[in-house]
Formats: structure tokens, sequence, C-alpha cells
């Protein structure tokens, strides 16, 4: 089993503006493990993304609950969940791929999961149609 020296999690409602929360809560727990801006920067955006997946297509805006949960293990992996009980995806395989949105009347770009991609080592997805998303991240600091 994998030892952490630090964690958290934090529950919120799934309100747009708690986006902003979402970033700033994370950049400092992993402060403490002194990243680069660059990884602070890189850890903020796939965070941001996911939270944003789960508002606008988890929740499609309806009331919910996300929960950020961050752990850090003593190679200063940083390994971040978001997790949400909205509607699920389908098909994670096919939402995964890049311009695909749920939303196509809205304003988005369909480059969620492309965008966490780039900014982490490694990024799972677990779905359940009517129970939920998780989101895992793993992002190992220099």
């Amino acid at each position: 089993m994998k030892k952490y020296v630090n964690e958290m999690k934090v529950v919120f409602p799934s309100h747009s503006a708690n986006e902003g929360l979402c970033r700033s809560v994370v950049a400092s727990f992993v402060a403490q493990f002194n990243p680069t801006i660059e990884e602070i920067s890189d850890i903020k955006c796939a965070v941001s993304e996911a939270v944003t997946n789960a508002i606008v297509h988890g929740y499609r805006y309806a009331p919910g609950e996300i929960a950020l949960r961050v752990r850090a293990d003593e190679e200063r992996c940083m390994y971040l969940e978001i997790k949400d009980k909205g509607c699920g995806i389908e098909n994670v395989e096919v939402a995964m791929q890049p311009l695909y949105t749920t939303d196509p009347e809205g304003e988005r770009s369909g480059m969620g999961f492309a965008v966490m991609q780039t900014f982490t080592d490694r990024l799972s997805v677990r779905s359940k149609i009517g129970r939920g998303t998780v989101v895992s991240m793993r992002k190992k600091l220099s």
C-alpha cells in the first residue's frame, strides 16, 4: 500500500464560482512541496477542467456536490481525484476524444480531457450512468 505524507479532501456545491476555489485550494496544498510555478499552473489547470466538466456535463448546471481529493506521496507525486454524482458518461472512450462535447450549443470546446492529459502524467476516468464520474490524475513534481 502506498504511503502518503499528506492528503486533503474538500466537498463543495457544483456552482461554477467554486471552480476558482478548487484552483486555489489545490495550489495551496501543492505549495508545501515547493513545486515550480509551471507545475502549480499545470495542476491548477487540470483540476479546473475536471471540476468544470463535473459542473457543466455531470450536473448540467443543476445542484450537486463535487469532491476534490489530493494526496502526496514520499516521491513528490500528487494524486488528484475529482468525483461527482452526476449523470455519468455513457462512453468514456468517445468522451475523451478531442472536440467531443455534450453541450454543443454552449461555449464548450470539447478539449477538457485533452487538457487534463497534457498537464498531468496520468489520467483515468471511471463513470457509471446515473451514478457519476471519477477523474483521477497523477503529477510528479520535479
